[in-house]
C-alpha cells in the first residue's frame, strides 16, 4: 500500500510504529506480570497468562500488518496446512539473518502457540525484562557447569529435572519452543572456519534440542523443521524493516520425534547421545538439499 515510499522513510516509520506499540503494551504486560507474581492463585495466574499471550500475539500481529502496509514482499509459504494452536511443538530453523525471527513469526503467529525460547536462569533477574519473560512463561534453564558437577557429582542430572518441574505448567497450556540449532547466523567465514560438511548450513548443535526433548518429552512430540531462504541474498534486519527484501521462501516440514528421544538422558547415555546426533545430522543433510532446491526455484 505504501511501498512507493523511499526505503529509508519506510524503515524509519516501521521502527517508530513498532516502538510506539511496544511502549503502549509494555505497561499492561508488566502490570499483569506483577499480579501473576504476587497472587499465587492458579486460576488468576492462568487468566493472566492467557491475556499476556494474547498481548504478545497482538504485538507480533501488529508488526505483521506493518509489513503488509509498507512493503511488497512475495511470500512463498509451504507446509503450514494442518498446524494447530492447540498442539505442542518444537521449532527449529536454519539461521540466515536477524530477519529470520520476524519472518517466522509472520508465517506462524496465527498457526501455532506463541514462540518461546529457553532462557538461562540468570536472565530472570534482568530488571523489567526478567519479569516480562517470566510473565510470558518463557522457560528458564537450570544449567550447572562441568566444573560444578565435577566438584559435586550429586548435581548430575539435576538440571534436566529442575527444568522439567519448571515446565509442568505447559502440560495444560500448549506451547511452542524455538531453537536455532546452528546457534549463530550463517556467514561464509563461519562456514569455512567450521569446515562444515553442508553447503548452505553450519554444523547443528544437538545439545540444546536434546535438552528440550529431555525436559519436555511428555508434552512435545512434534518438531517443525523450518527452512528459510532469501532468493535475492541474505538481508540484514534493516533491509527487512525498510522493504528491501522482495521474496522470502519458508518451507515447513513436520516430523514426529522418535519416542526414545523423548525424556532421554542425553548427557549421561552415550549410546543415545550418538544416535540423537546422527538423527540431527540426517535432518540437516536433508535441509541442505532442500535449500538448494528452493534456491533453484
Amino acid at each position: 500500500m505504501l511501498d512507493f515510499l523511499p526505503s529509508p522513510i519506510k524503515g524509519a516509520l516501521v521502527v517508530v510504529l513498532i516502538l510506539l506499540n511496544t511502549l503502549v503494551l509494555f505497561p499492561f504486560l508488566l502490570l499483569l506480570g506483577i499480579i501473576k507474581l504476587l497472587v499465587p492463585v492458579t486460576a488468576v495466574r492462568k487468566l493472566c497468562s492467557a491475556i499476556l499471550n494474547a498481548i504478545a500475539r497482538y504485538w507480533i500481529g501488529f508488526n505483521n500488518v506493518l509489513m503488509k502496509v509498507f512493503h511488497k514482499v512475495e511470500w512463498d509459504i509451504r507446509g503450514v496446512e494442518g498446524l494447530s494452536r492447540n498442539q505442542w511443538y518444537f521449532v527449529t530453523c536454519n539461521h540466515q539473518s536477524w530477519a529470520d525471527i520476524p519472518a517466522i513469526q509472520y508465517v506462524l503467529n496465527s498457526e501455532i502457540p506463541l514462540l518461546k525460547f529457553f532462557l538461562k536462569k540468570q536472565l530472570l533477574y534482568v530488571p523489567l525484562l526478567g519479569i516480562a519473560w517470566w510473565a510470558l512463561d518463557f522457560p528458564f534453564m537450570h544449567r550447572h557447569t562441568k566444573e560444578q558437577i565435577a566438584k559435586n557429582p550429586a548435581l548430575k542430572g539435576k538440571d534436566t529435572e529442575a527444568t522439567r518441574r519448571a515446565c509442568e505448567k505447559f502440560r495444560y497450556m500448549p506451547v511452542t519452543i524455538f531453537n536455532f540449532m546452528e546457534g549463530t547466523r550463517f556467514t561464509p567465514e563461519k562456514h569455512r572456519r567450521q569446515n562444515s560438511p553442508y553447503k548452505y548450513l553450519l554444523k547443528p548443535k544437538a545439545g540444546g534440542t536434546a535438552f528440550v526433548f529431555s525436559a519436555m518429552g511428555e508434552m512435545i512430540h512434534t518438531m517443525l523443521d523450518v527452512t528459510i531462504v532469501y532468493p535475492d541474498g541474505r538481508p540484514g534486519i534493516w533491509d527487512y524493516l525498510s522493504g528491501k527484501v522482495r521474496k522470502i521462501v519458508i518451507d515447513v516440514k513436520v516430523h514426529e520425534v522418535p519416542a526414545h528421544f523423548l525424556g532421554m538422558d542425553y548427557e549421561n547415555n552415550r549410546e543415545v547421545r550418538v544416535e540423537f546426533q546422527r538423527w540431527v545430522s540426517g535432518l540437516w543433510a536433508e535441509k541442505d538439499e532442500r535449500i538448494e532446491e528452493l534456491l533453484k526455484g
